[in-house]
C-alpha cells in the first residue's frame, strides 16, 4: 500500500468490491438450501392437484421440547477463588447464591481449568478445552490442533443442541471464545455466539472491559452502551436488564417453550468497578490483610463442612525459588508499609462490593423468576470459571494492563488513586496477596493448573422441582466438562454422535445428576481429570493427584526435567503432604496416565513463554499485515486484534482534514483508553496528539504552537523508535506536525503490549467508550470541519513523503 494516498485507496477498494459482487460464486444465491426430506420421511400424498393431495408438516415442522421440560440458568463469574463467598465461609457476601444453595445443593470438589476460555469452552460443549482448540486463552492461540482457538465443528455446543431440541438459547455477558482477529465488523462471524447455537446475544466478546465504559456487541452486530456511568450505568445492572427483556419477549410470544440462559457478567474480572455503595459497605472488612483471612477462613469452611476437619493451610509461595515466577511472589503481610496496607485493603473492599453487588443483580432475575412462576422448574447452575487472580502482581494495580504488558506496578502512582478505587477513573487489581488468600486453603491461584488454588470453584445448583434435598452439600469430585452432560440428563436430550453431518468428539465429562439424590459422601462418578494450562501439569485419578511443578509465564521451559509431586486428596483436601516417595509406582501410574490424556486430548506442545511474548504474536486473519492502513470516519470501532499494530516500533499517523471554521475540535484519531491508547485531535484551535502510557501521570502530550485556521491540511504525528527501556518499552523521539511542519517535539515512550485485552478499538472522528485523554471527554466527536481519512504507517517511508501523497488526495477530491 505503499505510495498510494486516499483518492487511490478508495478506488482500489470499489473496484475490488465491484468485481467480487460480479464473480462470487458465492452471491448466485443468498437462499441456503431448504431441508431435504427424503420420500420416506414425507408421510403425505402428492397428486397433480392439491385438492388431490395430503400435506404433511411432519418433516418441516421444528422440533419441541417435551412437555415440562425445564429452563436453565446458568451464571458463571470470573476469578473467584472457593473461599471468597460467604456460603463457602468466605467475608464476601453473596444473599442470592446463599439463597439458592439453601433451596439446592452446593459442591465442595468442582474443578475448572484454571484460566476463562478453556474453562468456558468446556462448559459449551462438554469436552475438554484441548479438543476445542483452548489451550489457552484466545489472545493465546498458535497454530496446533489443541491450541487454535477456534471450537471445531466436532465439538457441537449446548446452545446448538438445545436449540435443534426445542429450548429457546439466549447468552449474556463475557464471551471469550472468540479469536481476536474475529472480533471485528468484516471479519468471520462462525465463532460468535449466534452462530453457535444462541438465538440470542447481548455482551462483550473478550476476556474483560470496562465496567462503565464497555465494548458490547448485540446479536451480530456492535453496540453502544445505552446510557452513562453518571446516569447509573453499570454493566451488570444492565446485563441484567437484557436478561430479563430476552426471557420476557420470549414468554410473550411462546410461553410454552423452555428456554436456556448463559449469564457470563464481567464479575469477578479485572477491573474491579462497582458503584460506590457497594464498595462501602466493606470499609475496614480487610484490613487484618490477607494472612489473616487465610487463617480466619479456613476454620470457617470447615465448620460449614466444604472441606474435612484437619484440613491442611498450606504456605504462601509453596513453589521453590528456582521454579517460582516473581510476578506471582506473595509479600508477607507483617512486612508490608502501612501505604501498602492501606492500598491492599481498599482494593479487595471494592472487590467483595464488585461481586456482592452482581450478585444483587443475579437476584432480580431470580426474584423475576418467582414472581412469573417460573422458578419452580427452572435449573439455576452457579459458579465461577477458575480460581482467584494474580494478575495483580505482588503490589496490585490501579490498571490490570500493566500486567499483559509485563510492566510493573508503582505504590506512589497507585495511591494517588485511592479514593477512586472502583470509580471509571481506576481499572484496579488487587495483589497476588488476595489471590492467594480467597483460594485457601489450596496453593496458589488462577492459571495454575497443578494446585487446587487455580481450579477448585464454587458450584450450586438449585432446580426446586428435581431436587429433593435442601441446604445440602456434596462432596463428589467434579469437572468443569461434566456441565453440558448434566444439563442434557436433565432435559431428556442426548449429544448425537453427527451433527449438522459432521462426527462429533466424545463427551469428555459425565453427568452429575446422580449426585441430586446421592448422599453427601457417596462415591463420585468420575474417574479421571486431566489439567494443563501454560506450562502446568497435572491429573486427578479416584482421589490421587501426580502434579508437574512448574510455573507459567516464566519461559524456562525444560518440560522434561520437571519434578513430580503426587498427593492422597481424598485424605489431604489442601494438597499439603507430598507423599511421592511413599508411592512410586502410583505416581508413575499417574503420570503415565497424564501423557496418555494428554496424547487423546491434543495437549501437547506445552508453552510456558512469558505473557507478552505469547500476547505480541502475530496471527494469521482475513487480512495479512501491511505497512499502510487507512481508516475513515464514520465506521465502528476497530478492535486491536485486527487494528494497525504499532507495538515495538517506529510509526506515523497522517490525517487529511478539511476546517470548515474557527470552531473546528473533537477527536480525528484515538485509540485506546485512559488505562493506556494515544489520540490526535483538535482543542481550542491547537493540533494535540496524546501517548496514554498506560495511563501513567502525566500524559504524554504535544500541543502545536500554531493555532489552527480554516483549510485544508495533513495534520499528522510521527514516533522514531531509539532504543527499548528495562521493561520493554519503546524509547525514542515523538514530532507533531502541521502539513509539512513540525510544530511540537520531545521524547517519548510508547507501550511494549497491547492498549487493552479487549475494546476501546481504533476511532477516526470520535473516540468509542472510555477516552484515552484527560483534555476531552468520550465521544468527542470532530465538529467543525471533514476528515477525508487517516493513514497509520509502520514502514520505512518518512513522514515528509506520506505527507506529500496524503495531501495530493485534496487536488483529486
Amino acid at each position: 500500500m505503499k505510495n498510494r494516498d486516499f483518492s487511490a485507496l478508495r478506488k482500489a477498494a470499489t473496484l475490488g468490491l465491484l468485481a467480487w459482487v460480479l464473480h462470487s460464486p458465492q452471491l448466485v444465491s443468498a437462499q441456503a438450501d431448504p431441508k431435504k426430506v427424503t420420500k420416506e420421511q414425507f408421510k403425505g400424498v402428492i397428486k397433480l392437484d392439491v385438492r388431490d393431495s395430503k400435506a404433511d408438516w411432519a418433516p418441516y415442522t421444528p422440533k419441541k421440547a417435551p412437555a415440562g421440560s425445564p429452563n436453565v440458568l446458568f451464571v458463571l463469574y470470573d476469578d473467584t477463588g472457593i473461599a471468597a463467598w460467604s456460603p463457602y465461609g468466605g467475608r464476601i457476601q453473596m444473599p442470592t447464591l446463599q439463597k439458592l444453595a439453601d433451596r439446592g445443593l452446593l459442591y465442595t470438589q468442582w474443578h475448572t481449568t484454571a484460566l476463562c476460555s478453556p474453562t468456558r469452552a468446556t462448559l459449551l460443549t462438554g469436552r475438554n478445552h484441548h479438543l476445542t482448540g483452548n489451550a489457552a486463552i484466545t489472545e493465546t492461540a498458535n497454530g496446533f490442533p489443541g491450541a487454535h482457538g477456534r471450537i471445531p465443528a466436532q465439538c457441537a455446543t449446548i446452545g446448538q443442541i438445545l436449540q435443534e431440541n426445542g429450548w429457546s438459547t439466549f447468552w449474556i455477558g463475557k464471551d471469550h471464545n472468540v479469536p481476536e482477529q474475529d472480533v471485528a465488523s468484516g471479519a468471520s462471524r462462525k465463532q460468535w455466539p449466534v452462530q453457535l447455537g444462541f438465538d440470542r446475544y447481548y455482551g462483550f466478546l473478550g476476556g474483560e472491559t470496562n465496567q462503565w465504559y464497555p465494548d458490547l456487541t448485540e446479536d451480530n452486530h456492535f453496540v453502544d452502551q445505552p446510557y452513562s456511568p453518571e446516569e447509573g450505568y453499570h454493566l451488570s445492572k444492565d446485563l441484567t436488564d437484557k436478561a430479563m427483556e430476552y426471557i420476557r419477549d420470549q414468554k410473550a410470544t411462546n410461553p410454552s417453550k423452555p428456554w436456556f440462559m448463559w449469564f457470563c457478567p464481567g464479575a469477578n474480572h479485572a477491573p474491579h468497578q462497582a458503584p460506590a455503595e457497594y464498595i462501602a459497605k466493606y470499609k475496614g472488612k480487610f484490613d487484618d490483610g490477607y494472612d489473616a483471612y487465610r487463617k480466619w477462613v479456613v476454620p470457617r469452611m470447615v465448620a460449614k463442612g466444604i472441606i474435612p476437619a484437619g484440613t491442611v493451610l498450606t504456605d504462601f509461595n509453596p513453589l521453590p525459588p528456582n521454579i517460582a515466577n516473581p510476578g506471582d511472589y506473595v509479600k508477607p503481610w507483617d512486612e508490608l508499609k502501612p501505604d501498602e496496607k492501606k492500598l491492599f485493603s481498599r482494593l479487595a473492599e471494592v472487590y467483595a462490593g464488585f461481586s456482592e453487588y452482581t450478585d444483587a443483580q443475579v437476584g432480580r432475575i431470580v426474584d423475576y423468576l418467582e414472581q412469573t412462576g417460573q422458578m419452580d422448574n427452572t435449573l439455576i447452575i452457579y459458579a465461577a470459571d477458575n480460581g482467584a487472580s494474580g494478575e495483580g502482581s505482588p503490589n496490585g494495580s490501579v490498571n490490570e494492563n500493566k500486567f499483559f504488558n509485563g510492566y510493573p506496578d508503582e505504590l506512589s502512582e497507585n495511591l494517588k488513586y485511592l479514593d477512586k478505587l472502583g470509580s471509571p477513573d481506576t481499572y484496579e487489581h488487587y495483589p497476588t496477596g488476595w489471590a492467594a488468600a480467597f483460594s485457601a486453603p489450596n496453593k496458589m491461584f488462577k492459571r495454575y493448573s497443578e494446585y487446587a488454588g487455580g481450579t477448585a470453584d464454587a458450584l450450586v445448583i438449585c432446580w426446586p422441582k428435581g431436587i429433593k434435598a435442601r441446604g445440602e452439600i456434596r462432596n463428589q469430585y467434579h469437572h468443569s466438562t461434566d456441565i453440558v452432560p448434566t444439563v442434557l440428563d436433565v432435559c431428556g436430550v442426548e449429544m448425537p454422535n453427527t451433527f449438522n453431518g459432521v462426527g462429533q468428539y466424545p463427551l469428555s465429562g459425565v453427568s452429575m445428576r446422580y449426585t441430586f439424590d446421592a448422599k453427601p459422601d457417596a462415591p463420585t462418578k468420575k474417574h479421571v481429570q486431566y489439567y494443563a494450562m501454560l506450562g502446568t501439569r497435572a491429573l486427578w485419578k479416584d482421589g490421587w493427584k501426580a502434579v508437574a511443578l512448574h510455573a507459567p509465564l516464566t519461559g524456562k521451559g525444560k518440560f522434561d526435567q520437571d519434578e513430580w509431586e503426587l498427593y492422597h486428596v481424598d485424605v489431604d483436601r489442601s494438597e499439603s503432604k507430598n507423599v511421592a516417595k511413599e508411592n512410586p509406582q502410583k505416581l508413575k501410574e499417574l503420570i503415565s496416565e497424564w501423557m496418555d490424556e494428554a496424547e487423546k486430548n491434543l495437549v501437547l506442545p506445552l508453552d510456558d513463554r512469558t505473557a507478552v511474548e505469547i500476547l505480541g504474536l502475530e496471527r494469521p486473519s482475513e487480512e495479512a499485515p501491511r505497512e499502510t492502513y487507512v481508516y475513515y470516519p464514520g465506521t465502528a470501532p476497530v478492535p486491536e486484534g485486527v487494528a494497525v499494530n504499532v507495538r515495538g516500533r517506529s510509526f506515523k499517523i497522517l490525517a487529511d482534514v478539511d476546517i470548515k471554521n474557527t470552531n473546528a475540535s473533537g477527536v480525528i484519531f484515538a485509540h485506546g483508553s485512559r488505562f493506556g491508547g494515544h489520540a490526535l485531535f483538535i482543542k481550542n484551535n491547537k493540533l494535540y496528539y496524546v501517548y496514554n502510557f498506560l495511563g501513567i501521570k502525566p500524559e504524554q502530550k504535544f500541543i502545536s504552537s500554531t493555532a489552527l485556521k480554516p483549510g485544508k491540511y495533513t495534520l499528522g504525528m510521527e514516533f522514531i523508535r531509539e532504543s527499548t527501556g528495562e521493561h520493554g518499552e519503546q524509547i525514542g523521539k515523538a514530532k507533531l506536525y502541521i502539513n509539512d511542519k513540525v510544530v511540537a517535539q520531545g521524547p517519548m515512550k510508547t507501550q511494549p503490549g497491547k492498549f487493552t485485552l479487549a475494546g476501546d478499538g481504533l476511532c477516526v472522528g470520535f473516540d468509542s467508550g472510555d477516552a484515552v485523554s484527560q483534555e476531552y471527554k468520550s465521544p468527542g466527536k470532530f465538529t467543525g470541519g471533514n476528515i477525508l481519512g487517516v493513514g497509520v504507517s509502520v514502514g520505512k517511508q518518512e513522514y515528509n513523503d506520506l505527507q506529500k501523497e496524503a495531501q495530493r488526495a485534496f487536488q483529486k477530491d
